[in-house]
């Protein structure tokens, strides 16, 4: 098969939501669809009977929540489909802000009893400003919950999006009787049976049929009939160009955990879902169907499989095709490297592959090569830009509770600081090492991490700072930036790549280092080179 229509096989997408909205268990049954696994993990109540899919940390399966973004793929109906389940908690948000680099579009997840809430908001609104398509999954309708005309306005106001709703509930909740499908025109009636894999759908063209009547009853049948009339009126009607470039968000309604509205979402996702897009570099815009290869690292874990102690660089190939054994220039390093064992994956079950083609994610197996944000390429200098490390704003020294394992303690956080969880600063003025992160369950994770995949203990202490801020001078040889470092050296410390940064105590701190020192520049995030 040619290049081109490889390229126009795949569907990259990321899936978010505020925590609890359903999007592990939405996950799964895309899944379930794709025929990639038979039976799905029960994600309820924080009580996993069957670990879900595409939760493979032990800590998430204690939890009930997804702490890192997992990578999966299956093929549904001839197209590669490449989903990234991404945490939905604040405290892991760094790590699905990245993925959106990673991401051609998204499907955001929310939950009809409560509506949008304040980690969707966020998250769209990167989405928004960087243009990527949305499709919105409105979950949980066998549950009572909000009116769906009322939802739909409370996405359009929250969110800024413009929607048009390609399936509408019958119903909700005690009352719920299932789905008319707009975009495909059928019903799907609603049977309560989480254990049916796919629901039994009717063609109706025409609602005005006494047809309808006979399904659902007389009542119900004459509410829909207005409902959808009323949608054609107030509601845009479907434009895929307009979705496309992020100007129009069709809507779905439906029920992830039993199974139910799922399938026409995915089915009219493969066919208006955006193919591998372009994607800028430093340079110029890369376009997927050219021949070499271009590619970035959006992700690196440690310890997929802990037997093995792995750690795996997630790439997103951007143009061309990722071939095994072929040499390829790592930017940063300036040197090329080869990869013998390229992976692809289904959550925890990897598996080698000769070639990979734009829109897919390869797992490269990683001796310390890689950080977040190298590009790959076959020669051509250029990088990708825009896979941003934020300013941590919590923070803690860290020491070591067994002085017999410090070579242990020593190599998870040096291996879990790559992955881009928290960040690693060592005091100047007594090598005391602060771990700092954007949200404070990390610091459990963390903790948690280190004993069971390094056997190392650790405790933390608090540090007293508000914002770690990068340091870079106008000159480093004047004399402000001498006095700078003099008066502030309490605070100042370096980060894991041997930069300064700038331990601040509170915004008043940085305002007056900022009057006091104008040719002392401060950073929020460490991409200033």
């Amino acid at each position: 098969m040619s290049l081109e229509k490889e390229i126009l096989k795949r569907r990259t997408f990321g899936i978010i939501s505020h925590p609890d909205a359903g999007k592990t268990t939405l996950t799964e049954k895309l899944l379930l669809f794709g025929g990639a696994i038979q039976e799905a993990g029960a994600v309820k109540n924080n009580k996993i009977k069957k670990g879900a899919t595409s939760d493979f940390m032990e800590i998430e399966r204690q939890r009930g929540i997804s702490v890192a973004t997992s990578v999966l793929a299956f093929i549904y109906k001839d197209k590669k489909i490449n989903i990234l389940d991404t945490p939905g908690h604040k405290d892991f948000a760094e790590d699905t802000f990245r993925t959106l680099t990673a991401v051609d579009s998204v499907i955001v997840v929310i939950d009809v009893a409560k509506g949008v809430e304040e980690q969707t908001e966020k998250l769209v609104e990167v989405c928004r400003m960087r243009k990527i398509p949305i499709i919105v999954f409105i979950n949980k309708l066998d549950r009572e919950g909000k009116d769906a005309f009322d939802l739909l306005d409370e996405v359009e106001q929250k969110l800024k999006l413009t929607v048009t709703p390609l399936s509408f509930p019958i119903g909700m909740g005690y009352d719920f009787k299932g789905i008319y499908n707009i975009w495909e025109k059928n019903i799907n009636l609603f049977s309560g049976d989480s254990r049916k894999n796919i629901e039994d759908t009717i063609a109706i063209s025409d609602l005005s049929s006494p047809e309808l009547d006979t399904l659902i009853g007389s009542k119900p049948a004459e509410k829909l009939r207005e409902e959808i009339e009323l949608t054609s009126e107030v509601y845009p009607e479907f434009n895929r160009e307009d979705y496309l470039k992020g100007d129009l968000q069709p809507v779905f309604f439906g029920s992830a955990l039993n199974n139910f509205g799922v399938r026409e979402l995915l089915d009219c996702f493969i066919e208006i879902a955006p193919s591998p897009r372009p994607k800028e570099s430093d340079t110029r815009l890369v376009n997927p169907s050219e021949k070499t290869l271009s590619g970035f690292v959006f992700k690196i874990h440690a310890n997929m499989d802990p037997k093995h102690r792995d750690r795996l660089a997630f790439i997103k190939i951007v143009s061309g095709t990722f071939e095994r054994n072929k040499a390829y220039h790592h930017m940063r390093l300036k040197k090329n490297l080869k990869f013998s064992s390229p992976n692809a994956f289904f959550a925890e079950k990897k598996e080698i592959v000769d070639i990979s083609y734009a829109g897919d994610i390869v797992g490269l197996h990683d001796t310390g090569n890689f950080k977040i944000g190298d590009t790959l390429t076959e020669g051509e200098l250029m990088n990708f830009k825009g896979i941003p490390s934020f300013s941590p704003e919590h923070f803690r020294y860290i020491n070591n509770a067994d002085p017999l394992k410090s070579k242990q303690l020593e190599k998870g956080i040096d291996q879990l600081m790559d992955e881009g969880v928290a960040q690693l600063f060592t005091l100047d003025m007594n090598g005391r090492k602060i771990i700092g992160t954007v949200g404070a369950l990390q610091y459990e994770v963390i903790q948690y991490r280190l004993e069971h995949e390094y056997g190392a203990k650790c405790t933390y202490e608090n540090f007293p700072a508000y914002k770690a801020c990068w340091v870079k001078p106008t000159d480093p040889k004047n004399e402000e930036f001498a006095e700078f470092r003099r008066i502030k050296q309490k605070f100042l410390a370096t980060d894991k790549y041997g930069k300064m940064v700038f331990l601040a105590d509170s915004e008043f701190s940085i305002q007056m280092t900022k009057q006091k020192y104008p040719t002392v520049h401060l950073y929020y995030t460490s991409e200033i080179d």
